[in-house]
């Protein structure tokens, strides 16, 4: 049922289809991006990352902390849009009182411009999406410190003294972008925030393909045609563009065959298909 792709150095494994459920783990962060479906195997993953609070991405929120908890689990870190919070709290009390105990979460309020770190090496930023809703795209990044270049000609144990004595600052910090999850929203999210068209590996939604839908009404559902995408294609600089939340209008083997005779090359060569070859979709 769960689908496997890689995307750079990165695994995305899980499931997207528009309007039915999206839940997609990265096990090399630790992460798991909305919870339309909680598949037992991803249930483990630490922090759980909320879009916004439609049911295809927010539906099966209760049936992973039931696993978590059958499993003796600790609560997972729920990251969730501010104005999303209160609902999802009062969500949770309702069915602690239908089933006779509280399904527990380390919920976290998380606005646009927000910055966690989720281990020693990796950090998440929350950025604002264009969605019907309150929706946030999550950017998750390394910070990696570079000896400055006129340190350069020193030798390790003159650094590592400067280091020690704390006498210099020898280190510039920079952020190495790694993977961007950006789903529903309009694609004016990426003039918004350029830096995800430069992220390693962009995690896009691209809902409508053809002219099945027109662009006028996927925006004012707020979310991406292929036709937006193609009008864009030269300004993806990214390794890997997986491409996901595919609408049911499309069976998996149309999704696979429109995207490949109509992204540019430039485009195409980046694009990751998260769609099966063949077949329906799952469920």
């Amino acid at each position: 049922m769960l689908l496997r792709v890689q995307a750079g150095p990165y695994t995305i494994r899980g499931v997207s289809v528009g309007g039915l459920y999206t839940s997609l783990q990265v096990p090399e962060l630790g992460v798991l991006l909305d919870v339309g479906i909680a598949p037992r195997s991803c249930t483990g993953e630490k922090h759980l990352f909320i879009t916004h609070g439609h049911a295809d991405h927010l539906g099966a929120l209760f049936a992973l902390l039931g696993a978590r908890e059958l499993n003796r689990l600790p609560p997972v870190r729920l990251y969730v849009p501010a104005d999303t919070l209160d609902d999802v709290t009062a969500a949770l009390d309702a069915l602690g009182h239908l089933q006779g105990f509280r399904l527990e979460a380390d919920a976290i309020a998380v606005k646009p411009g927000a910055e966690f770190e989720l281990r020693q090496d990796l950090a998440v930023r929350a950025l604002e999406a264009d969605h019907v809703v309150p929706t946030l795209a999550y950017q998750f990044f390394k910070r990696v410190k570079k000896l400055r270049p006129e340190y350069a000609h020193l030798p390790g144990s003159e650094i590592g003294r400067l280091r020690l004595a704390g006498e210099a600052d020898l280190f510039d910090e920079t952020e190495h972008l790694e993977l961007a999850y950006v789903t529903d929203t309009l694609l004016s999210v990426v003039d918004q925030h350029p830096s995800l068209l430069r992220t390693r590996v962009l995690i896009l939604e691209c809902t409508f393909l053809d002219d099945r839908k027109s662009i006028e009404t996927s925006r004012k559902s707020k979310h991406v045609h292929l036709d937006e995408l193609i009008e864009k294609a030269s300004l993806f600089e990214n390794e890997a563009v997986v491409l996901v939340h595919f609408s049911q209008l499309f069976s998996p083997a149309e999704v696979h065959s429109i995207l490949k005779r109509r992204c540019p090359p430039r485009l195409w060569e980046r694009v990751v298909v998260f769609a099966p070859q063949r077949g329906s979709w799952p469920g």
